[in-house]
């Protein structure tokens, strides 16, 4: 009987360690093949707008014929390599105005009372209960010229004359900050919530001031939900497309607008299919990194 218990609890775990790999291969892997394939054609117009590089011919010959042209031509011309490197100038300013703000709101979460935590939760994820994109356009009445911001700082007296804030990238990173901030936010509070009191009684007792137990105690526990904070803002705001299109100015070019003009307005399905693959590309090394720091903390918490 036990035999055939530990034979069932063995096909458990199979199948629930089965289940997310299914998932992962359904509705990324199989789509990236997708895009992968769309990149190596060449494009033309008809429907749809490429040419597939696997060719039959009349005799039953087939000809397999990879264009990576796509790649070369993201490389050369200046404009693709502007967008990747606009996006990711946003993605890490946004990442580290995000983590300033974020981290003394989640400390202070974790160190109030009991009962005030919840509540302070709620305000924290009280924006997600409004559309995505009804708070962007939101920021278009706040921001704009004679906006609720420019009214409030000349009604203060502080300036004369309406600042130019809309359609700039000031107004990209406040909307970024803004919509992604509870991204970090609740990672760091469910690890600064976990963290061991008495290490910081043990830092007082020995001398150490409120700021050197912080350097030295708190933020290096820390770490894991700084790292997964950054993480999850970092990654979407590579590919934002909203934020930008909307906010932001002719100045302001990501990856994001540049993949919807060249799927929608060009038509050239093969180059923004490159552009996607190769932003993913660039994603995976934060992935990379992630992973060889819980790898390197697990080795030394049991060292």
């Amino acid at each position: 009987m036990s035999a055939a218990l530990r034979t069932l609890s063995a096909h458990s775990s199979r199948l629930i360690v089965a289940v997310p790999w299914f998932w992962l291969a359904l509705f990324f892997v199989l789509p990236f093949l997708f895009i992968l394939k769309i990149s190596l054609s060449e494009p033309q117009l008809a429907m749809p707008p490429y040419m597939d590089w696997v060719r039959e011919f009349e005799d039953g010959l087939l000809t397999i014929t990879l264009n990576f042209g796509n790649y070369v031509l993201l490389f050369e011309d200046e404009l693709y390599r502007d967008a990747l490197w606009g996006s990711f100038t946003v993605a890490s300013i946004s990442t580290l105005l995000c983590l300033l703000l974020g981290y003394p709101m989640a400390y202070a979460i974790a160190r109030a009372p009991e009962h005030w935590r919840m509540p302070l939760l709620m305000l924290i994820i009280l924006p997600f209960w409004t559309s995505f994109l009804l708070r962007v356009y939101a920021w278009i009445g706040i921001l704009k010229d004679n906006g609720l911001l420019n009214q409030l700082l000349m009604s203060m007296g502080l300036i004369e004359q309406p600042l130019q804030i809309l359609h700039t990238p000031v107004a990209v990173y406040i909307g970024v900050v803004y919509s992604y901030l509870p991204f970090l936010v609740l990672p760091l509070y469910a690890t600064l919530i976990r963290l061991d009191n008495t290490l910081l009684e043990a830092a007082a007792d020995l001398g150490a001031r409120p700021a050197r137990q912080f350097f030295t105690v708190t933020l290096p526990q820390s770490m894991p939900g700084i790292v997964a904070g950054s993480m999850l803002v970092f990654i979407p705001v590579m590919g934002e497309f909203v934020i930008p299109d909307l906010l932001g100015g002719p100045d302001t070019l990501m990856v994001g607008k540049l993949m919807w003009i060249e799927f929608f307005s060009n038509k050239d399905w093969p180059v923004a299919s490159s552009l996607a693959a190769i932003l993913l590309l660039v994603l995976i090394v934060p992935f990379v990194l992630m992973r060889h720091y819980e790898q390197r903390r697990q080795a030394e918490e049991e060292a």
